[in-house]
């Protein structure tokens, strides 16, 4: 069995946790979680995890470990990392910005990296987690890390080069779509309906109209055509927001997003 460790004790890393029990990937004392703040730390103890504040002494008993910190705190806790992490451990970065080769100019030697952006559905088990492998991992290695992010999701395998685009719709996406969900129940309530029942109709209409692409594997294009009859009241809705540049707007965003995740980039 491989023990597992998370520099970060987070929202995000709670969610991996949580996912990694319920899979039974491993045992609860399989995992050991690092960060300077008790108040995050506390709690994790009731899910039987260990809990640590000594990054070195983490890194030291970990097979995989989870860089669940914030981009800006990647570099000190490289340089406390870079003297005790074994050739065989595998690193797993989880933000936005970091490169593998930014991670390795710490190492004076090979070190395996994993390049992984999830996003906060994960904190309820529905995530996307895209997963950039370089060619030192092999396959088995690989798998590891793509069964723990399955256990939060749907994962895909891409190239690292595509993660600003990944960042822009997949990590920031939500933001988006909590966005869309907002605007809709507006107008419900502007229509006259009672705001917890316009949020209800909204999320459960976007969480609805998503699965039906997954899982008939159509073309949004067609979907949205079943939903459009002749002279209809879709029809004009549709005409509306063509009007006011919906998809030119949502691809500006998309493009914002991705440009400053490549000013980021390390």
């Amino acid at each position: 069995m491989y023990k597992i460790g998370l520099i970060g004790a987070g929202n995000m890393a709670t969610a991996i946790i949580k996912g990694i029990l319920k899979a039974e990937l491993v045992q609860p004392n399989d995992i050991i979680v690092s960060d300077i703040d008790d108040n995050k730390l506390v709690p994790l103890q009731g899910l039987g995890v260990d809990i640590t504040k000594n990054n070195k002494a983490l890194a030291e008993s970990a097979h995989i470990i989870i860089l669940a910190i914030k981009p800006g705190v990647y570099e000190p806790v490289l340089k406390q990392l870079r003297d005790v992490i074994a050739l065989d451990t595998i690193v797993v970065s989880i933000a936005a910005g970091i490169s593998i080769k930014y991670i390795k100019s710490f190492f004076d030697r090979d070190i395996k990296v994993v390049r992984v952006m999830p996003n906060t559905p994960a904190l309820i088990g529905m995530g996307m987690s895209a997963i950039a492998v370089p060619s030192n991992i092999d396959e088995s290695t690989a798998k590891k890390v793509e069964t723990i992010f399955a256990a939060l999701g749907k994962v895909d395998i891409i190239e690292e080069k595509l993660m600003d685009a990944v960042t822009a719709i997949s990590g920031s996406g939500p933001a988006y779509a909590f966005m869309f969900i907002e605007a809709l129940a507006d107008a419900g309530v502007m229509e006259g309906l009672p705001r917890n029942k316009a949020y209800t109709l909204a999320a459960q209409t976007l969480l609805g109209s998503a699965a039906m692409v997954l899982e008939t594997g159509e073309h949004p294009g067609k979907l949205k055509d079943m939903v459009s009859s002749p002279a209809g009241t879709t029809i004009d809705a549709i005409y509306a927001l063509e009007q006011g540049g919906f998809r030119g707007i949502v691809m500006r965003a998309v493009k914002a997003c991705a440009e400053k995740s490549r000013y980021m980039e390390k």
